[in-house]
């Protein structure tokens, strides 16, 4: 007999719960058998089952009510109608009615009401019709041992199914897939391979469910193809369409673009190229390796591709910087949806034609095509259209998202607005995503790039669970306010918390000691990097370092990285170590540098003004004009500087005469008015001017 660990209140707590709603049920039911004909029950039968099959489930239950007799069969056919349709409630009242009745409630009906338990998620009804399983010893059926596991599988209830399952599976062979699905859908992946290798036979679908689990993640995906080719090696079943989908989802996310041409030879060996959800798979495959040809090879031999495939290579080729031809295919389109015009207007490279599209779906108030070109906006640099337009989104009353603040958050960064950021943090405060970490992160950025780290610190403190990025914003925001050793301490904490750097943080803590000074503290962290946290290096933390070292006067030492460096050194870094060399005015090591950066880049701008510089410096005049005259004939120009200020929540930007603002003549006016009064004030600087209060 199959004992539970838990207990259970069996059926007496269950008759009384469901006793009152059918009192009035069982008077009418009597009322029936004494004043009504008793019909043939098995036409009636067959006449319920035909209504509850086309969903008339009130004809049915009238019918069910009328009958003077009813069989198991009666009440089975009605629970599964029920069931079928969705109605669950009502599905396990009848049941409780059925118990009541004394009707014995045989295999089918567990099976029926224990799938009803599993999709409606009822735990305590399921536990109770467990309980009623156990006394009737009906779990040695193999339907009824199945829906059990099922059941609590579906509620997540995976040590409970694991017991159904360990005292079962050597008489129910169903047990074993059922068992395997189970453990994907709690993500339990180590344990579903435990049980598919213990299993005594495999099928398609124990095979396909497990290469399926581990596809669906990025660190799986080599995983899902060792199974695969290890099913296609053992022969123990052939791969079906929904098989060769995840193989190909899983090359996808590998980029593995042979191993996915093999799988898409496969398909045509198989006859199943053209099935609905291969198509979709394929073109999503090469759009994922980069290989745009062949995903619109794909597409062209579709019969009549559906609007997703459509989706899917317009995604694919904008990502390509294709725009024109994502374009045509968009143009080409009978039907388009939301989705297709999102898509191009994220994509599309002129914002003219986005604002066109826009205009043809705005007033179907959808948020995520406001939230596109919002986005769009902000990528062109237009960051006061964007706020504009979610002006005129609130206007509207059309809901905003989290993508929509943290758009805004990062278009405020952008601007420097503190002004507009706070309104806007304002209205954030009125919705349920304060505490929601992406928008948090962003909120965090635009505080500590508009120069408020108090505004940063309380914005961390109020997201909820805040991951990596948010720890990193908030670390960058201390290096950029000059705080290093508060920025070290404050990875101390995230590592406390049990978070993870990872790369974006080690450049920004490397970056807090480069502006602090912390040579020892920076070079520790670069070395504990891979070995502690399995982070390798990139060009950028290179640059840090030689950055650090070089600030430092260790210019040899820099050298010396910059040519054990794995990986090869680029412009950035090369820079990082001629900026230092002529803050130290080291000519030597300059020069060799230099000659790196033009190798590099013929037009190294930057490169020749510092060595101009250098030479001055030093006084070598003549070296000092060669390279100006290669500047000369470069005919570059240097990117004049800026200022702003922001006054009525609009930012105004200035550089050197610059004539373009529209009130620039009382600017300059008012410019030249204060001139005249810091020189007339400089002439009385040693004058005693007497000064008289009046009383």
């Amino acid at each position: 007999m199959f004992k539970m660990i838990m207990k259970f209140p069996f059926w007496g707590t269950w008759k009384r719960h469901r006793w009152k709603n059918f009192f009035t049920f069982y008077s009418t039911i009597q009322h029936n058998r004494l004043n009504h004909h008793h019909p043939d029950i098995v036409a009636t039968n067959i006449a319920i089952t035909q209504h509850a099959k086309h969903g008339q489930l009130d004809i049915a239950r009238d019918m069910f009510d009328k009958m003077s007799e009813r069989t198991v069969v009666s009440w089975n056919t009605m629970i599964s109608g029920y069931s079928k349709w969705g109605r669950f409630n009502e599905a396990l009242n009848l049941v409780s009615a059925m118990h009541l009745t004394n009707t014995k409630l045989n295999e089918t009906t567990f099976s029926s009401v224990l799938s009803v338990c599993a999709h409606s998620c009822s735990l305590w009804d399921g536990k109770q019709v467990h309980g009623l399983v156990l006394k009737s010893g009906s779990e040695s059926f193999k339907l009824v041992g199945s829906a059990l596991l099922y059941f609590y599988s579906s509620c997540f209830e995976i040590e409970d199914a694991r017991r159904v399952f360990d005292v079962l599976h050597e008489r129910n062979e169903l047990l074993w897939n059922l068992m395997l699905v189970g453990y994907v859908q709690c993500n339990l992946t180590d344990d579903a391979l435990d049980v598919f290798n213990k299993m005594p036979t495999r099928d398609v679908i124990a095979w396909t469910t497990l290469i399926s689990s581990y596809s669906k993640s990025q660190d799986g995906c080599e995983k899902a193809l060792e199974l695969f080719w290890l099913m296609r090696e053992s022969g123990e079943a052939a791969p079906n369409e929904f098989t060769l989908d995840c193989v190909l989802r899983a090359c996808g996310g590998l980029g593995a673009l042979h191993e996915g041409r093999v799988v898409h030879g496969l398909l045509i060996r198989c006859g199943l190229e053209f099935e609905y959800s291969i198509g979709g798979a394929l073109i999503d495959f090469y759009c994922n390796c980069r290989a745009m040809d062949d995903a619109e090879r794909v597409y062209d031999r579709q019969v009549n591709p559906c609007l997703n495939y459509s989706n899917t290579l317009m995604a694919g080729l904008i990502s390509m910087g294709r725009f024109d031809d994502a374009e045509l295919i968009f143009d080409g389109l009978i039907e388009k949806n939301k989705d297709s015009y999102n898509l191009m207007i994220k994509g599309n490279g002129e914002i003219d034609k986005a604002l066109e599209l826009f205009e043809e779906t705005k007033w179907e108030r959808n948020p995520v095509t406001w939230n596109s070109m919002i986005s769009g906006l902000i990528h062109s640099a237009q960051h006061e259209e964007a706020i504009r337009l979610y002006v005129t989104m609130r206007k509207l009353s059309i809901g905003q998202t989290r993508s929509t603040f943290s758009a805004l958050f990062h278009a405020c960064s952008c601007l420097g607005s503190l002004q507009q950021g706070q309104q806007l943090h304002a209205h954030l405060i009125k919705t349920p995503f304060e505490s929601n970490v992406f928008v948090g992160t962003a909120l965090v950025d635009m505080y500590s790039k508009c120069g408020s780290i108090s505004d940063a610190q309380t914005s961390f403190i109020n997201v909820s669970n805040p991951n990596v990025a948010a720890w990193t914003a908030l670390i960058n925001g201390y290096a950029h306010h000059g705080l290093g050793s508060e920025a070290l301490l404050l990875l101390e904490h995230m590592l406390e918390q049990g978070v993870d750097p990872n790369a974006p943080t080690f450049v920004v803590v490397l970056s807090a000691c480069v502006h602090a000074g912390l040579v020892n503290e920076g070079m520790r962290i670069f070395r504990l990097m891979e070995k502690h946290y399995g982070v390798t290096p990139n060009s950028k933390h290179y640059a840090c370092v030689v950055d650090l070292l070089g600030r430092a006067g260790y210019i040899r030492e820099a050298e010396e990285l910059v040519k054990e460096m794995p990986i090869e050194a680029d412009n950035a870094t090369w820079g990082a170590l001629l900026n230092a060399c002529w803050f130290w005015m080291d000519k030597e090591v300059s020069e060799r540098v230099a000659e790196k950066m033009i190798n590099l880049n013929p037009k190294p701008i930057s490169a020749y003004v510092i060595m101009s510089n250098i030479y001055a410096g030093l006084g070598r005049w003549g070296e000092k004009m060669k390279v100006r005259k290669i500047l000369w004939g470069l005919e570059v120009k240097k990117d004049p500087g800026c200022s702003w200020i922001e006054l009525n929540k609009e930012v105004h930007v200035f550089s050197v005469d610059d004539r373009t603002h529209p009130y620039c003549n009382v600017i300059y006016a008012t410019l030249e008015h204060l001139n005249a009064n810091v020189n007339s004030s400089a002439q009385y600087d040693y004058v005693s001017i007497p000064i008289t209060l009046n009383s």
